[in-house]
């Protein structure tokens, strides 16, 4: 994790140094002031690289490096099983459905549209987070 909070918040300060820059240029070069739009789009931007950097920041301080970090780490070291990823699974296609009409709801302001692909966003991250829970594909242990 000591390269991801590392790349995060490089990217951080040079958003923080193009805020600032943006804003100065904007201020000098208009005559109506700063272009607010840019300036907050660059700030936000800045807030959410930090957001994350800092969150593997925290992370990486938890747990024991990892083959990425170390600087003496070989090839095999990393070897192994990464993580378990659902073979057959139709909810993630669900999901960005959903998300997809609560975009096109916001997108032309028809607020029915948003509760509707809300709710099926919240249906479909249920289907998908309880997926092996129950259902045909449930498993013993649970």
């Amino acid at each position: 994790m000591k390269t991801e909070w590392r790349i995060f918040l490089i990217i951080a300060a040079f958003l923080f140094g193009a805020t600032i820059l943006y804003g100065a240029w904007t201020a000098g070069a208009s005559s109506g002031g700063v272009e607010w739009v840019g300036t907050i789009a660059l700030l936000l931007s800045f807030l959410l690289c930090t957001m994350c950097g800092g969150f593997f920041w925290f992370v990486s301080r938890r747990i024991d490096l990892r083959p990425e970090d170390r600087p003496d780490a070989e090839i095999a070291d990393g070897a192994g099983e990464v993580g378990f990823f659902s073979p057959g699974s139709y909810w993630p296609f669900g999901l960005a459905l959903a998300a997809a009409i609560a975009s096109v709801g916001l997108a032309f302001w028809q607020l029915w549209l948003v509760g509707a692909g809300l709710v099926a966003v919240i249906f479909a991250a249920c289907g998908l987070l309880f997926e092996y829970y129950s259902g045909t594909r449930r498993t013993a242990e649970h």
